[in-house]
């Protein structure tokens, strides 16, 4: 909850039992609860983890939640710290959204999106969780899918970004969502936990993690949406490395898209590779897999934004 002092909001920091999941009684958690926008917006501010290093989770439930006697779906979603422009984000000064006009937007508005794709009766109601990166180097590292980057995709990488392989974390990054975050989220929240009501999405280097999260975890997460997927690092090192690991069609639901400006211009290649290695596994196109290309396009969050509603309604559509 928000209380506004003149032209001033004022976070209330509550630790609350546990009503549907409207936070934890367990102090590590220390709540904070944000419903001055659609939904309910709990904030965790430093998620304990013996995985990876400790950082701010938010969960999104919304309206109608506290009423309901049915589970709901859960999307995870990375790069959390863009998807709600809360009180609670570190880019909520002016400056910073300054810096976010001329960049594209900062925020996702995710709660906005989900709110009005409910109200419309497009997808079903979901619960999201919003894992923060840690910015600069370790949010590549910890996207930067692990397995498939051997000694000489490790050379490649070096030779065009400052990913090591020795520095790659993302297996520990997955391991901390399926074995810590997961459990806590279906524990405290009123969830279906099956993998068809799990869902993983990120863009760009997000994008990468949440593919490798369906590859390594298949029993858990059932479909992903990969927007403007990072898959140059390496020369497309991961896609080939698919061709091996990655399910059976029948069982899961991918959404991939690209645009043609900025990063997103050298992704078409890659992507058709993707596509291609899609069919050769069985996978239906505008079934349970799609790949959308978006003319004009950049690599901004604001390009996200506008574009959110349609892995929703493919992968949540009623």
């Amino acid at each position: 909850m928000i209380k506004t002092i003149g032209n001033f909001a004022l976070v209330l920091s509550i630790c609350i039992l546990p009503t549907h999941g409207l936070g934890s009684q367990d102090a590590r958690y220390n709540a904070v609860i944000d419903d001055s926008k659609p939904g309910t917006l709990v904030h965790y501010p430093s998620f304990p983890s013996n995985l990876v290093e400790t950082r701010p989770v938010d969960v999104w439930i919304p309206d109608g939640y506290e009423e309901s006697d049915d589970p709901y779906p859960v999307i995870y979603m990375h790069d959390g710290q863009f998807m709600f422009d809360r009180s609670t984000s570190p880019y909520t000064s002016i400056w910073e959204r300054i810096k976010g006009s001329i960049y594209g937007g900062v925020f996702w508005n995710v709660d906005e999106t989900i709110t009005h794709l409910i109200a419309t009766k497009q997808i079903r109601p979901s619960i999201v969780v919003s894992v923060w990166n840690l910015p600069e180097v370790k949010r590549r590292t910890e996207y930067m899918p692990q397995k498939p980057v051997t000694e000489e995709i490790g050379r490649l990488l070096r030779a065009e970004s400052d990913i090591t392989r020795e520095a790659i974390t993302s297996d520990n990054y997955l391991k901390f969502l399926v074995s810590e975050l997961k459990p806590f989220i279906d524990k405290t929240y009123l969830t279906k936990p099956d993998a068809d009501n799990t869902l993983i999405m990120g863009s760009s280097m997000g994008g990468m993690i949440s593919a490798y999260a369906v590859s390594e975890y298949p029993e858990v997460f059932g479909a992903a949406a990969c927007l403007s997927t990072h898959w140059v690092l390496g020369e497309g090192a991961v896609v080939n490395w698919y061709k091996n690991n990655w399910p059976v069609a029948g069982t899961h639901r991918l959404y991939f898209d690209y645009g043609t400006k900025s990063f997103d211009a050298e992704y078409e290649p890659f992507q058709k590779k993707m596509d291609a290695l899609m069919r050769q596994k069985g996978y239906r196109e505008n079934e349970d897999w799609v790949t959308h290309r978006f003319e004009g396009a950049s690599h901004l969050p604001r390009a996200w934004r506008e574009r959110l509603h349609i892995p929703l309604k493919f992968l949540l559509g009623t």
